[in-house]
């Protein structure tokens, strides 16, 4: 195999990337309090009836795999599921819930956190937090360690291990590219009730404590998702307490990228050396796959003397 110039540095792109983040990852934690103008959603489970049409959009929006169960059938309620089922099979899932006698339906998906987590644990910067709002992945960068999972406090990203050679990290992306085309997210605009809403974050929280003062006796006095873990894009209003709906009460308010900051900025620099070496490592294996598949499609030029 004969190597040109423009994939040389392609490869060695890659290993310097990788040692560059290593050395970044104390500067990575520092204190993001948002963009002013980004998006979010908002759900309101008094008005959700548990159709799953957000369920059905988001997986044709994202092309992922038909789930097993169809999306008609309630069968799927009587367990609570998380947004993957073994190999990635969904971004968002709907459970049921009975409270006092009433049903109902919790919408669970990423958080899309104002201060992620999982971005401040990713050293290559696969993850970020989009000035839109999303939580975005980048599948060029990502080295399949798996530490914005161990990271995320709601257990969202899954990772797909099926692949071998191109492994993902899944989770919902807030349908970012259909944001940045103007689009409202496939789950919002599919919603039948309106019981989801997509918009600026600052107006959605408006609109949720409209809600609650409007009608006092339809809602409890907390969104949850303005606070929680530093604040979140997607917020929740409820008209039963969020405790009984499996909602994380013990969150906290403080972003939780800021319980390692300080501890991060004393970290020697051999401690985060060797994994930005085994990333370069692992992203030039990669790479070196893709040039393989692009020799075989390239015709033969070289001439014979």
């Amino acid at each position: 195999m004969t190597m040109n110039r423009r994939r040389f540095l392609k490869l060695g792109g890659a290993v310097v990337a990788a040692g560059i983040a290593g050395t970044t990852v104390a500067s990575a934690t520092h204190s993001f309090t948002g963009h002013p103008d980004r998006y979010g959603m908002l759900s309101d489970m008094t008005r959700c009836i548990g159709c799953r049409r957000c369920e059905a959009a988001c997986n044709r929006a994202n092309n992922l795999p038909k789930p097993e169960i169809p999306f008609e059938d309630e069968s799927v309620f009587d367990e609570k599921r998380k947004p993957y089922v073994a190999d990635v099979q969904s971004y968002t899932v709907v459970n049921r819930y009975e409270v006092n006698g009433t049903k109902v339906y919790r919408k669970v998906q990423c958080m899309h956190c104002d201060e992620p987590a999982c971005v401040s644990a990713c050293f290559v910067s696969a993850l970020q937090k989009s000035p839109e709002g999303p939580v975005t992945w980048d599948e060029k960068v990502c080295i399949g360690c798996r530490y914005c999972i161990t990271a995320c406090p709601f257990y969202i990203p899954a990772f797909e291990y099926s692949s071998t050679f191109t492994p993902k990290i899944q989770k919902c992306f807030m349908c970012y590219e259909r944001i940045k085309d103007g689009i409202v997210p496939a789950c919002a605009e599919a919603c039948p009730v309106e019981a989801i809403t997509f918009g600026k974050r600052s107006k959605l929280l408006k609109l949720a404590w409209m809600r609650i003062w409007g009608e006092p006796d339809k809602y409890i006095d907390h969104v949850y998702g303005e606070r929680e873990a530093g604040g979140t894009g997607w917020l929740y209003v409820s008209g039963v307490p969020f405790s009984q709906l499996g909602f994380q009460m013990d969150m906290g308010t403080t972003p939780y990228p800021e319980f390692t900051k300080d501890f991060l900025s004393l970290v020697n620099l051999t401690l985060v050396t060797w994994p930005a070496i085994f990333g370069g490592i692992y992203l030039m294996t990669k790479n070196r796959v893709e040039i393989t598949d692009e020799e075989t499609d390239e015709p033969n030029t070289e001439v014979e003397v």
